[in-house]
């Protein structure tokens, strides 16, 4: 494995489809395929095609250009060793050779419906859940290039095995027809069509793949993949081929797949994204990262590293970094976000912290007001959905802080657009919110009277963003009035005063209400901003993480105490937010983000590794989540306005351009040097919040 590069890279449709694989071409992951295809969108993703075991006749014989790990451990073949170069932008590009040839392949998941500018499809629009694969030989002779087509039928989280499962085929002009067979049910039908070239059918199953990343996950760590044939294509020197997977059974009316068509697909991408951005063509078809190595010559990390002054580039590449994660849900018929790729569906609380870094900052208002519609029209019991419903199921209301992420989130979104016209439309959730939390809903959570501030005291759950779970037991339990749920109350209680204030002031039948309501939020924020006085530890000149039910105070040192700092209405003083923010520096902060645990704690974990109750207990016992670092950065600027930031960018941008998910950011990083990436290679927040920050630097 030392030769192999690990780093992978990301395709999506906007649907929740998406294609992944790693820079040396061999699977690690379960996660590792060409087509999973979002058959309920943005779920029910399934893996159609692995990948196409390419191989080249040439005179002097034939090269094998697929790599494979076995479950005996031999890497057979070994085609990474003829990669000369791989380019990530604007399409994934590998290129192997020999000195008398050279065949590059690139690969382009188009986007899931047309009608470029939309972040959700028109009505009556058809989806596609599809991939473009295309090969250009060249060389000094005729050369035969031999694509065996590996396939599957099954969910993105489990791996296929050969027993009780059988695949149907069904030939056409330069087409085939696929569709598993299990128990008698059928799988998703799919096909593969082609350019030019001849296919045999030749079935046979391959096993034991082994998935290393698997493995060290302590997961299911391998899978058998099924041939049905393979497409057989005689190429002169500057001769190339061009193939489409596409969900479902094949449409007569569909226009022809000729050579051309996939650069034309490149350059409806690249429009596309420029219609939303505003961003310059000429820029984006720049997106270059990885300069061309010499045949044999091993990729080095510098070889992707761009300038920092090269900020227009990088601001490029962030901005197709983000557009990943919005995706359309065909249960609401709305935008919403994947929270992170490989593995998470959307989620409320991230969806509405990613939001403003996202929608906000390169102007996708409608996107923005969107996803707040979505959120606000969910409302239930004064709660938001944490994770979205697919269809006929009822979403998960397992959160404290998503109802106040929504609304610090929505006054974001005013700030910006001045859209009061839709506070308007949107105060009576806002009202919902405030009522609920005030009389008690659910899992306990509910506003202590006598102080004014928010608990949640029900056992056995985790309902903070720390909400890692080990045998039905939360990992950080939390119970009763965590710091931040309590400074987003007082954000949210500010944000409801200033609210009703203006809408007291237009044109509306219930003004005088909403004048008294006004007040009263008012002097609810001042009552809460006094008890955040409680959270103050004046030993550690910190902030209490948690005042427990029978009122303790949990002093343990960790990120949310400036997750506090950092809201638009703070209610802390400028001492406190300079101790709180020197203290974070020295205990929490690295190059990646901040440590969710103080390293010096007895309970600080600094590796994210082994079976995934030992990573469940580490999530958020040390582990360095990169969102954080967008929080300190805002806490930073309002307690320390004249003081450059106490970190270098440098590092987060040069794992955003060169390391793990090439053009996107982890998930977490381990809390010890060298802070490994780990998690979810492509996490929307972690994107969101350098994104929110890039021009300040």
């Amino acid at each position: 494995m030392t030769n192999l590069d690990p780093r992978e890279w990301l395709l999506t449709n906007g649907l929740g489809s998406f294609a992944s694989g790693t820079v040396s071409d061999v699977r690690t992951r379960t996660y590792h395929g060409w087509l999973f295809a979002a058959t309920s969108p943005p779920s029910g993703r399934t893996l159609l095609l692995s990948h196409l075991e390419a191989s080249l006749e040439v005179s002097k014989g034939i090269v094998s250009l697929g790599t494979n790990i076995w479950g005996s451990g031999e890497i057979k073949p070994t085609g990474y060793e003829l990669l000369r170069s791989f380019d990530i932008n604007p399409v994934p590009k590998w290129i192997w050779g020999e000195d008398n040839w050279q065949l590059s392949r690139q690969l382009l998941m188009p986007y899931g419906w047309e009608g470029n500018g939309h972040d959700s499809p028109p009505p009556h629009a058809h989806l596609s859940h599809r991939i473009l694969i295309h090969y250009r030989y060249d060389g000094v002779e005729t050369a035969i290039l031999k694509l065996r087509l590996l396939v599957c039928d099954r969910d993105f989280h489990h791996q296929q095995k050969a027993a009780g499962l059988q695949f149907s085929q069904l030939l056409g002009q330069q087409q085939v027809c696929l569709q598993a067979i299990a128990s008698g049910n059928f799988g998703k039908p799919w096909y593969l069509r082609w350019t030019q070239g001849k296919y045999q059918a030749d079935a046979f199953w391959y096993w034991n793949y082994i998935l290393p990343e698997e493995t060290s996950r302590g997961l299911s760590d391998y899978e058998d993949l099924y041939s049905p044939g393979y497409l057989s294509v005689t190429l002169q020197p500057g001769d190339a081929v061009t193939l489409e997977a596409r969900l479902g059974f094949p449409d007569p009316q569909q226009s022809l797949l000729v050579p051309e068509s996939f650069a034309e697909a490149v350059e409806a991408e690249q429009e596309r994204l420029c219609q939303i951005f505003g961003c310059s063509k000429t820029v984006n078809r720049d997106w270059g990262l990885l300069r061309g190595r010499e045949a044999g010559e091993q990729t080095k990390k510098e070889d992707f590293i761009l300038p920092v002054s090269s900020q227009s580039l990088i601001w490029q590449h962030l901005l197709k970094a983000s557009d990943q994660f919005i995706v359309y849900r065909a249960a609401i018929a709305g935008p919403t976000l994947i929270a992170g790729y490989h593995w998470f569906n959307d989620r409320g609380r991230d969806a509405l912290i990613a939001l403003p870094g996202l929608a906000l900052v390169p102007q996708r208002y409608e996107l923005a007001k969107g996803l707040l519609q979505t959120f606000g029209r969910y409302c239930r019991h004064g709660l938001i959905p944490n994770n979205f419903p697919d269809v006929d199921t009822e979403p998960y209301y397992n959160s404290i802080d998503a109802a106040l992420w929504w609304i610090e989130t929505l006054g974001l979104y005013l700030e910006t657009t001045q859209d009061w016209e839709f506070l308007a439309d949107q105060f009576p959730v806002v009202q919902q919110i405030h009522k609920a939390f005030v009389g008690g809903t659910r899992y306990n959570i509910q506003v202590d009277a006598t102080d004014g501030l928010v608990g949640c005291y029900a056992r056995g759950v985790a309902l903070t963003w720390m909400d890692a779970v080990v045998n039905g037991q939360p990992v950080t339990p939390r119970h009763g009035k965590p710091v931040e749920i309590n400074a987003l109350w007082y954000s949210a209680l500010c944000w409801m005063s200033q609210w009703a204030k203006r809408l007291s002031q237009m044109p509306v039948d219930d003004a005088a209400r909403l004048a008294k309501q006004a007040q009263r939020y008012e002097q609810q924020a001042q009552q809460v901003k006094v008890s955040l006085q409680k959270f103050w530890n004046p030993i550690l000149g910190y902030l209490y993480d948690t005042i427990e039910p029978d009122d303790r105070r949990n002093s343990q040192i960790r990120p949310n105490a400036v997750l506090a700092l950092s809201l638009h209405h703070c209610g802390f003083s400028q001492q406190q937010g300079r101790q709180v923010l020197d203290l974070a520096t020295y205990r929490l902060l690295t190059p990646y983000g901040l440590r969710s645990l103080d390293v010096i704690d007895p309970e600080y974990v600094g590796k994210y590794i082994g079976m995934p109750h030992d990573r469940d207990r580490a999530y958020h016992q040390g582990t360095v989540w990169s969102w954080l670092i967008g929080p300190f950065t805002r806490a930073w600027q309002r307690f320390y306005p004249k003081e450059p930031l106490p970190f270098s960018w440098q590092p987060l941008l040069d794992h955003f351009l060169a390391s793990a998910c090439l053009g996107s950011i982890s998930e977490i990083f381990d809390g010890d040097p060298p802070h490994t990436p780990r998690g979810a290679i492509a996490q929307a927040w972690s994107v969101a919040e350098v994104m929110r920050h890039i021009h300040e630097f």
